[in-house]
């Protein structure tokens, strides 16, 4: 047991240095939005047709408050309210080309970022790390003792 402790405040540091790695805050150009309008964002770039409420639940606040963030993203030109494309009755939430652009730098800076730390590591660090992130991500991906088994790498909705 107290060989997992210690892996695990190991993987608590790493997880630490890769969070500073891929802070918003510390890329160049800054980004143009707030780090909770960023997560509004990128949760509207996964959860395609999320609506208000949901994003809601998601962000764990009130709905006006979602409300709210989305107000001030459309008014900035990156989020837009359209009818749900299967119930029309129901507004959905969609980035504006502006968004996804904002979302893509980000990635490119993210990336870019992370490999000025990988470069800096032997080959052989790099595949086992691959090898143990992968193995990291499949263990993570299912709750201990659901049975579940997933490739690596692979996600479902």
């Amino acid at each position: 047991m107290q060989r997992l402790t210690n892996l695990a405040a190991r993987l608590e540091t790493a997880a630490e240095a890769l969070s500073a790695a891929l802070d918003p805050a510390r890329m160049q150009p800054p980004l143009p939005v707030s780090p909770t309008q960023l997560r509004v964002l990128t949760l509207v770039n996964v959860r395609h047709g999320i609506n208000v409420n949901g994003l809601a639940e998601a962000l764990n606040v009130g709905p006006s408050s979602a409300s709210r963030l989305c107000d001030r993203l459309e008014a900035l030109g990156y989020l837009r309210r359209t009818p749900h494309s299967s119930d029309r009755r129901e507004v959905q939430l969609v980035l504006t080309p502006a968004a996804v652009n904002v979302l893509d730098e980000l990635s490119r800076n993210r990336r870019r970022a992370l490999e000025s730390v990988l470069v800096r590591m032997p080959e052989t660090a790099r595949q086992e790390l691959v090898r143990s992130l992968d193995a990291f991500s499949a263990a993570a991906a299912h709750p201990a003792g659901s049975g579940e088994t997933r490739e690596p790498g692979r996600r479902t909705a």
